[in-house]
């Protein structure tokens, strides 16, 4: 029988091809060069050799000691989980973006909460209809906002904490003799010690919660983000921590064939340096959130200097001759879970050459040592491609060309923001056309499906074909994104990526305007009917999501990267119809031509 410990702190199952020699190489260079005893020794020439780059580096490696620093906290987090449940409390809210959202999704997702605690709710999007949507139907009064931001100066979770803000303050107006006083007995923080001042009220939060600032965002899924989240749905802290460790302890092994993160890492990276980089995640469905909080830790790790690995989750499978010869494969499993295909189409995919890596969690807890892994295995692959794994240098850009559009109106509704402002390049099907410079200065056919062919001309042999969705996310709408992700992959062999605005923005961003400028860009946004005031601010929720969209098309458009926005009006369910409608039409012209 199996030891389910042995199993979780194995190293992945490789198989990969005519790279395995690449491989081989690389695992000698790390075992020559001690790479495991550096990193845990916080070594920072691992990655470079310039001091301001590594004093830098060096201050977002206390990911390495979360697991130890958090285990003597476990019962104080568990005490506080109980107070809220037994203070009568229904739901949890973690309002926060990138690694502050995608984190406790993965906890809840996989774990759900036990009976007898809260249910959760993640509002990670500026979407009116998305904020109504997972607040306006709670009670502010049995409901614990929390406002999850490193930097206390994030636009949307300041502006999620404003509206919430005001929900709880009339409600408790409405209701003079309920048990608290005042509406900050219905928040809670995590952040940093020195960003706790930027966020409004926050004296008089029922908690603050203060991480180690040397842990970066998209590392701190073993931080109070994800464990105060946990502690109210009643995840046994203990055991994710536990399990946590365990890995830290089996990533140490000097001999870089066995250690479970270096040698993924080393895997990853050197398929990416060959020209594999279009890592494909295929997850069992039990834990498939996982896949989404890996996507943002490689996209926004890698995505830099031209460079990177494009992490590919929840694309629908497909036939092995759909997929391209820029792939690599992460079969993750579940063990005793129906595989749903899996594991069929990646021995046929093996088969046909492509390279495959196996892993197995034995437990569901497990997801605690997955998330150290691929926390070990991001920061090796960036030594293997020569990037500083832990900055974002190009985050910033999409965040001030929002700003600066913000700053160009007040509060008047419908405002033009800086796309819609151009004039269309194509419109049909309730569908409007929007294009970049080249394709805004170049004849086109002026139809929705002759615009889509042009665009669809502009990938590039080894390109990623990436959908942006600024619409308020639904099942319904997953499943059309998924319908025309699987078109766009089958007729052109390219891989697919596909996230909703501005989540993504924290997420797959960087990698889009720093990693390799392989992109192909399809922008999606919608009118807003029922918009939302953000109480105190100059401009609505609707205002704030379509500058963001239109901030992000500037600054993919800087970097000469193909983008065409879709709006599709007032109805993003018929919009997203009609665009699969158009595209498959557009596809089969490039076909025919």
């Amino acid at each position: 029988m199996t030891d389910p410990a042995s199993t979780a702190l194995a190293a992945p199952r490789l198989s990969l091809g005519d790279q395995a020699h690449a491989y081989e190489a690389a695992v000698e260079r790390a075992r020559v060069e001690d790479w495991a005893t550096r990193l845990f020794a916080g070594d920072v020439t691992l990655w470079t050799t310039d001091l301001r780059v590594g004093e830098a580096i060096a201050e977002r490696l206390g990911w390495l000691e979360a697991p130890a620093h958090f285990a003597d906290r476990t019962a104080g987090l568990e005490a506080f989980g109980d107070a809220v449940v037994e203070e009568g409390y229904g739901t949890a809210v973690v309002a926060g973006m990138g690694g502050s959202s995608l984190a406790p999704d993965v906890l809840h997702r996989t774990f759900g909460s036990i009976e007898g605690y809260l249910a959760l709710r993640i509002l990670d999007s500026t979407d009116p209809a998305y904020v109504a949507a997972t607040l306006d139907d709670l009670d502010p009064l049995r409901t614990l906002v929390i406002i999850a931001t490193k930097s206390g100066t994030t636009t949307e979770p300041n502006a999620f904490q404003a509206y919430a803000w005001d929900r709880a303050n009339r409600a408790l107006k409405a209701v003079p003799h309920s048990r608290y006083e005042h509406p900050g007995a219905y928040f809670a923080a995590i952040t940093d010690p020195d960003s706790v001042r930027h966020i409004e009220h926050a004296d008089d939060f029922r908690e603050i919660f203060l991480n180690p600032p040397e842990i970066g965002g998209r590392y701190s899924a073993l931080t109070y983000v994800g464990l105060v989240p946990a502690s109210l749905i009643g995840i046994d802290l203990d055991a994710v921590l536990a399990s946590a460790a365990a890995m830290l302890g089996a990533c140490r092994e000097p001999d870089a064939g066995v250690n479970p993160g270096l040698s993924l890492g080393l895997a990853i990276g050197t398929l990416a340096k060959a020209g594999r980089d279009k890592l494909t995640f295929l997850v069992d469905e039990e834990i498939g959130s996982f896949g989404a909080w890996a996507e943002q830790l490689i996209a926004e790790s890698t995505g830099k200097h031209g460079v990177g690995i494009v992490p590919v989750d929840g694309e629908p499978l497909g036939a092995v001759g759909a997929y391209g010869m820029d792939r690599a494969f992460v079969r993750l499993s579940l063990a005793g879970a129906d595989g749903g295909g899996r594991d069929t189409l990646v021995d046929a995919l093996e088969a046909a050459g492509h390279p495959v890596i196996r892993i197995e969690i034995a437990d569901p807890i497990d997801v605690g040592a997955e998330f150290v892994r691929w926390e070990v295995a991001v920061a090796i692959a960036g030594a293997v491609l020569g990037i500083d794994p832990f900055d974002q240098p190009n985050v910033e850009e999409a965040k001030q060309l929002t700003r600066d559009l913000l700053e160009g109106h007040g509060r008047e509704r419908g405002h033009d923001d800086g796309v819609a402002q151009v004039q269309a390049i194509g419109a049909g099907d309730g569908l409007t056309l929007y294009g970049d410079a080249a394709l805004r200065l170049t004849a086109g056919a002026s139809d929705v499906t002759g615009e889509l062919a042009r665009h669809l001309a502009r990938r590039r042999p080894d390109a990623y074909l990436c959908v942006q969705a600024f619409i308020a996310p639904t099942p319904a709408r997953d499943e059309a994104f998924a319908r025309i992700r699987a078109l766009l992959r089958d007729r052109t062999q390219r891989a697919t990526t596909a996230g909703y605005g501005p989540r993504f923005l924290h997420s797959t961003g960087q990698l889009h305007k720093g990693g390799a400028p392989i992109g192909w860009f399809l922008q999606l946004t919608a009118d807003h009917p029922a918009d939302l005031d953000i109480p105190g601010w100059p401009y609505t929720f609707g205002q704030l999501i379509d500058a963001q969209a239109a901030g992000d098309f500037a600054a993919i458009e800087s970097h000469d990267l193909p983008i065409v926005r879709v709006h599709l009006g007032a109805d993003p369910d018929a919009g997203l119809a009609a665009l699969e409608r158009a595209l498959a039409a557009a596809l089969a012209m490039a076909t025919e031509s």
